[in-house]
């Protein structure tokens, strides 16, 4: 199957005005995708429409059907969603691309011309031109490194302005990242990978010479010296978002952007002497960038490797080294998704069978494959764990599960179809289920529950920043509402994003737009938050605007693989 992938792109891709058949790269919508592997069209009823601003759900208006009637028809209506042409025009333009600055958008709460208005004040220029948002701008405290632009936190305001039509600085960041990536890395004389791109960079101006020169952070400055292993995937992703937002795909076919995209695979899909298909990685590699237990196969870095897999499928020229790379990530997404979709995904019958688990199991036949001990099995997953729901946990390896909840990683593997339709609404009846301890009064935790105690000092290192309840450590941050909006738009689930979003705008802005919120229920300013945080000033406005026009959902979502089979059965957790 594999080796034909690039035979049949040059047969049933659609290549933009232009472009021959010797190298050039193909636009290739994901529905095209989807029969070029099968070899078969795939006939999905259209049951949604997101092409107009009605936003309706056959006759109903999408704001007033309620969330269980919305999806509870049948489960074929969120496959459908999948193939939706999520507003984009035959050309491949987005439809509506004035939306988010009409005058009934802006009339809709005085928060969002705020958040616009914060939100350009985070603009930094280089050398003339626009190129990212500091992390934060809050001069009350010292700067530390909230003066640089991190390509993470980058990311929220990108989708803000590449849905208000302002493409031309999401084009300039990802030029300007990619020429930091090319350069030589070194971390305590040891040489980084060549395909590594930098968590953040600075601008710095020369007074005297009256020149601004780029440097770029690696890890080398970071806390612990991690490097970061998301960022060459938020970068992939956020190139996909620019050429279907924009429907030019000049910019992915610059030789730049190809090379780019092939290092951080060759990187990623590296051959050694691990045997899982998951990417194993150190504490503090992502969002959660400071020690929290997540070390080895974090729920949040596979769903984003496996998201960028596929992006890259859909940006690569279907050339003779594009054509390499198609085949390995083909390859690599059949055995993750049916790694990932098996052993990290946890319901109430999954949890039952590893209750009674048998150990020392050896030989093909092992049920307990990894040879976890029941007796591992924290209390609180019992209470947690509703009748009918179920999430991806946040780490398997030998002898081990993490059975924390990550928003992240959960939310991404909705938009990526990392989840399987049936998974993807069992994740948000989970949410539903579990509101106060997920939600409570400040949207989002970003793990749920915290790390108390003896564990908090072994796990964290006795980390003053992370105590129960605080920053990473369970703590509430508004930038994940964006998450959860466009997953609760894929899963025809805007109720919830709605109801989120009331939380946010009763107090977000009043508080200065701070970076997370303590305590259980999130009701507390984070003790050492920055304030004017740029990503939840953006995470705000990215969720305000997909509720608004759903069309742009296109952007950041990824309809589902049909060939990465076999697929888990669905259990008894979501039995009506």
């Amino acid at each position: 199957m594999s080796s034909s992938i690039a035979t049949d792109a040059s047969q049933n891709g659609s290549a933009k005005s232009g472009e021959n058949a010797n190298g050039s790269m193909f636009e290739i919508d994901d529905s095209d995708f989807y029969r070029m592997l099968d070899r078969q069209p795939i006939n999905v009823e259209r049951n949604c429409s997101f092409d107009d601003k009605s936003s309706s759900y056959g006759d109903v208006p999408l704001a007033a059907v309620s969330p269980r009637h919305y999806y509870r028809n049948s489960e074929h209506n969120l496959r459908a969603l999948d193939h939706v042409d999520y507003g984009y025009s035959s050309e491949g333009r987005r439809s509506g691309l004035n939306t988010p600055r009409s005058a009934s958008y802006y009339e809709s709460h005085p928060m969002v011309a705020d958040a616009w208005e914060a939100l350009r004040r985070s603009l930094v220029d280089f050398r003339g031109q626009a190129v990212g948002t500091i992390a934060a701008l809050d001069h009350s405290v010292e700067e530390l490194n909230y003066d640089q632009v991190f390509v993470r936190d980058f990311v929220p305001s990108a989708l803000a302005f590449l849905m208000n039509g302002e493409t031309e600085i999401v084009k300039n960041f990802l030029l300007k990242t990619l020429r930091l990536q090319s350069r030589e890395k070194m971390v305590d004389q040891f040489k980084l990978g060549e395909g590594v791109m930098p968590a953040s960079f600075k601008v710095t101006h020369h007074p005297v010479r009256n020149h601004e020169t780029l440097t770029a952070d690696f890890g080398e400055a970071a806390i612990g010296r991690v490097a970061p292993v998301d960022s060459g995937f938020w970068w992939i992703i956020l190139l996909r978002a620019y050429t279907k937002s924009t429907g030019d795909s000049s910019l992915a076919e610059l030789p730049e952007c190809q090379r780019g995209m092939r290092l951080i695979l060759s990187l990623c899909l590296s051959e050694g002497f691990d045997t899982f298909p998951t990417l194993l990685c150190a504490d503090g590699c992502c969002m959660i960038d400071r020690r929290m237990g997540v070390y080895g196969y974090p729920i949040e870095i596979q769903t984003l490797f496996f998201m960028a897999l596929r992006c890259a499928l859909l940006l690569l020229k279907q050339d003779d080294e594009g054509k390499e790379f198609v085949e390995r990530i083909a390859n690599r997404l059949h055995a993750l998704s049916y790694h990932m979709r098996n052993y990290f995904w946890l319901d109430l019958k999954q949890l039952n069978d590893i209750y009674r688990y048998k150990t020392e199991e050896y030989s093909h036949t092992a049920v307990n494959k990894f040879n976890v001990m029941p007796d591992s099995l924290p209390e609180w997953v019992f209470d947690f764990m509703p009748s009918r729901g179920g999430y991806f946990i946040g780490n398997v390896s030998p002898a081990k599960m993490d059975f924390r909840w990550f928003c992240l990683g959960n939310c991404v593997a909705i938009l990526s179809s990392l989840a399987t339709p049936e998974q993807s609404l069992a994740i948000m009846d989970l949410i539903e289920a579990r509101w106060e301890e997920l939600v409570g009064e400040m949207p989002l935790k970003i793990c749920y529950p915290a790390i108390e105690n003896h564990d908090w000092r072994i796990i964290t290192g006795c980390d003053p920043k992370n105590t129960r309840w605080s920053y990473h450590n369970g703590g509430s941050w508004p930038v994940l509402l964006w998450l959860l909006t466009a997953a609760c738009i894929k899963t025809g689930r805007p109720q919830i994003a709605k109801r989120a979003i009331d939380l946010i705008e009763a107090r977000l802005s009043k508080d200065h737009w701070p970076e997370y919120y303590d305590g259980k229920l999130g009701r507390y300013i984070g003790k050492q938050a920055r304030k004017f945080q740029t990503w939840s000033i953006s995470g705000y406005l990215v969720a305000k605007m997909l509720l608004e026009d759903p069309s742009h959902i296109g952007m950041i979502s990824l309809g589902e693989d049909k060939q990465m089979q076999p697929l888990p059965k669905r259990s008894a957790s979501w039995t009506c």
